[in-house]
């Protein structure tokens, strides 16, 4: 049986599509920008730990939100995804001046260290690009009404989702030294 897109289906999903396209193409262009302007005149260190801030607080939220939906707390679970997302928007606002703001700071360890970064820094970056979708689909399955298919989607958004705000964490703790 074919589903028909409803009516907000037919303006939500076009939407989500494009800024799933949009935001990690956005997000490139801005690392490679050949001038940066330090619209806040902010130091380097400044955005890095407010974002691990951002990171460890929507880490914090996902896992509460997990645990107000296994117990069936579900309008404690909704407020607190919400807010787990709000916190995201802002990381990724917040984000985007960074990278008009400052130039990239090259890691600078060595030995084992290196590998693990990187590991985890390229798994970070790939993971963050495939959560945009997920996230926007899960939030406006569970926002519509349409539980289902908001619980189908949401076994996949929330371990990757947990893993981005872990791993952005991880990735200040490893880059501290350098700013």
């Amino acid at each position: 049986m074919k589903r028909t897109l409803t009516k907000i289906d037919k303006v939500a999903v076009p939407v989500i599509i494009a800024l799933s396209v949009l935001v990690p193409i956005i997000v490139l262009i801005l690392m490679y920008l050949p001038e940066r302007y330090n619209i806040f005149g902010t130091q380097t260190g400044t955005f890095p730990f407010f974002h691990a801030v951002l990171n460890g607080s929507t880490a914090i939220l996902l896992m509460l939100g997990y645990f107000f939906m296994s117990i069936k707390e579900y309008k404690l679970h909704r407020n607190t995804m919400i807010t787990a997302f709000g916190l995201s928007a802002i990381f990724l606002v917040s984000y985007v001046i960074s990278k008009i703001s400052n130039d990239p700071v090259p890691y600078g360890g060595e030995g084992i260290l290196r590998p693990v970064y990187f590991f985890i820094l390229i798994t970070h970056i790939v993971l963050s690009a495939i959560i945009v979708p997920l996230v926007l689909f899960t939030m406006y399955r569970g926002l519509t009404g349409e539980y289902k298919k908001h619980a189908k989607i949401a076994r996949w958004t929330f371990p990757i989702w947990l893993y981005v705000a872990i791993t952005g964490v991880l990735v200040y703790i490893f880059m501290w030294p350098y700013y």
